[in-house]
């Protein structure tokens, strides 16, 4: 062949190569993925980061620079100053405190749950199924405010608790402070444990376990040397995932640390955020994601690189449940105990204050439908009526309802087709850009991310003076992209989870077939993964409908949601009110999570799993 026609031939291959890498929709998908991700979280962090050195208008005179010019100042003043202790020093280590022994508290107990209803023969394990997922449902701060209503004293909060007004003296740490906030939280993170452990003990074959057995081991001994070396990756997992959570609360700590002056990173960080000092916001947000992204780096490299295998396929594994013998009638009376005073006496607490006319007073006297029914009275609620007579309330219920499922389909959709791409390029280059770019949500503070979207979209988003998105503030649609965006590490996490359980061999050899992407993807992929995706809808439904931290920045009158009204409820002294809308929103949730269980096998835990 003549040189010329050897470099057509090259050029013509050449060519041929980048058309079947531009025109395969599984790259031009990837391709968009990573662009829509860099705008949406990379450049948001950036700003986040350059703003944190701008030099505000209120403080140029101060720190004797004209507004925008580059500057130390925010920083100098947060790490170096008289103000340095109050601001930063106390409020990290407070956050330290609440984030190790929540973390601690709360695997201790969900790890526990896992291993006895997925490992045992324990009895009534659909009630107990159920139950123990509750606490995931329920707001944390929901949990404040029925833990105030048990243990709250007329020192401090006013009106006194079911216990102090039974003549038993409560002491004010106990109502309040860390001790509190650790045990409320405790309760509230125990199921991402639950979550996480129980969906890596369901991958485990039983047969290592019995193997262990018939060589003799005892049950404390399989446990230790081969259940917890499997379970351990999703442990630590479990450790960190509780560790950012708890370090970035909000809620708790308004209820349960304002009124005893106990401050944290993140209350500190929501009071500059709403007092403008935006530039010392930042600056603290952007120290919790260092110490949430230690403590992912620790984690890694603890548990190294971390396998994960098809479930779906032409193989099955079996579980065979260990005997609790003599101990289980004990073991079953502690969880009913547990379950009782954890889980039933909270709602229960909610919904008798709700119906309340004047907090401390139980008599039967005192009982009222006016926090739901009842008609305005000048000197009750601030004049207002009953919630489901009032607009605030049928307002914001219907916001919180359009939120949570636009925001559940789309952000299950989304994930699903991430969870694709981070299963199908795992081990590769575009797999792990894809992976690492969508978990960066994940190590900022909700209030923090709530206050970039703020400053971000507050004004309109333009390039080379064409205007691509307008200005979104007050609007529904900022809403939407904030939680779709914070919330997609987790709609992705459940969409990874589900994919990997899909053997790679069904897509292979309907490839081989003639099945182009689209058809392999809704004859094979989409019929497989749909009860995982019902499940990632319910993990995202869930989430925003309780979310408080992440939106309380964007609220306004128009857009106001159930968390954030209970929430102004509840600093108006209007707790019985903040009760009802509660009680509302968790009825919400526990309906819509028992019709997709019912009817559409919906499993929080496979979402949490891979």
């Amino acid at each position: 062949m003549k040189p010329k026609d050897q470099n057509y031939s090259k050029s013509r291959r050449l060519k041929n190569q980048i058309k079947a890498v531009v025109t395969n929709p599984y790259n031009v998908i990837v391709l968009i993925a990573i662009v829509m991700l860099t705008y949406l979280i990379v450049l948001p962090l950036l700003d986040m980061i350059s703003t944190s050195f701008t030099l505000a208008q209120k403080d140029a005179r101060l720190a004797g620079g004209a507004a925008g010019d580059f500057t130390l100042y925010y920083w100098q003043r947060l790490l170096c100053s008289s103000l340095t202790k109050q601001m930063l020093l106390q409020p990290l280590l407070n956050s330290l405190l609440i984030g190790v022994c929540v973390s601690f508290f709360a695997i201790m107990i969900g790890s526990v749950l896992a291993w006895l209803m997925v490992r045992t023969d324990l009895p009534f394990k659909p009630f107990f199924s159920l139950a123990v997922i509750i606490p995931y449902m329920i707001p944390s701060w929901c949990k404040s405010q029925a833990w105030l209503t048990m243990f709250k004293t007329e020192r401090i909060g006013g009106a006194p608790g079911f216990l102090m007004s039974m003549g038993i003296n409560v002491p004010d740490w106990l109502a309040y402070g860390p001790v509190a906030i650790i045990a409320v939280l405790s309760l509230h993170y125990y199921a991402y444990a639950y979550l996480l452990v129980s969906a890596a003990l369901n991958s485990i074959n039983s047969e290592l376990e019995e193997m262990g057995e018939i060589q003799g081991a005892g049950k404390a001994t399989i446990l230790r040397k081969i259940t917890l070396p499997l379970v351990l990756p999703s442990m630590l997992s479990a450790i960190i995932l509780t560790f950012s959570k708890a370090i970035g609360t909000f809620g708790v700590i308004n209820y349960l640390g304002s009124k005893v002056n106990f401050v944290t990173l993140s209350s500190q960080l929501y009071m500059n955020s709403k007092s403008q000092n935006t530039q010392t916001a930042f600056a603290m947000a952007l120290i919790m994601i260092c110490i949430a992204s230690i403590s992912v780096f620790v984690n890694q490299k603890l548990i190294g690189s971390r396998k994960s295998y098809a479930t779906i396929g032409g193989k099955g594994g079996r579980s065979t449940p260990l005997r609790l013998g003599k101990h289980k009638p004990l073991i079953t009376a502690v969880l009913i105990v547990f379950f009782i005073f954890g889980i039933i006496m909270p709602i229960a607490l909610l919904i008798l204050e709700s119906f309340m006319l004047r907090q401390g007073d139980y008599s039967l006297s005192n009982l009222t439908l006016h926090y739901w029914i009842g008609d305005p009275i000048a000197n009750v609620m601030e004049g207002q009526p009953g919630i489901f007579k009032n607009e605030n309330f049928i307002n914001s219920l219907i916001n919180s309802l359009k939120l949570t499922f636009v925001n559940g389909v789309f952000g299950t959709i989304f994930g699903q087709i991430i969870g694709y791409i981070c299963a199908k390029g795992r081990g590769k280059l575009h797999g792990k850009v894809v992976e690492q770019l969508v978990f960066i949500p994940y190590l900022i503070p909700s209030i923090a991310f709530g206050g970039i979207f703020l400053s971000m979209f507050s004004t309109p988003q333009q390039i080379g003076g064409v205007t691509l998105v307008p200005s979104l503030y007050g609007t529904f649609a900022l809403l939407t992209i904030t939680s779709v965006v914070k919330h997609l590490p987790f709609a992705s996490r459940a969409g990874t989870a589900n994919m990997l359980q899909i053997g790679g061999e069904l897509e292979e050899a309907a490839e081989i077939a003639g099945a182009g992407f689209f058809k392999r993807f809704a004859r094979i992929v989409f019929p497989l993964s749909k009860g995982g995706f019902i499940s990632g809808f319910m993990l995202i439904f869930v989430s925003i409908m309780k979310e408080l931290d992440l939106i309380i920045l964007l609220m306004t009158p128009k857009t106001s949601t159930l968390p954030y009204l209970a929430f102004q409820y509840q600093n108006s002294n209007s707790p019985q009110a903040s009760d009802c809308v509660a009680i509302v929103m968790f009825s919400i949730v526990f309906l819509v999570y028992a019709l997709a269980n019912i009817f559409g096998d919906a499993d929080l835990a496979k979402s949490m799993g891979g």
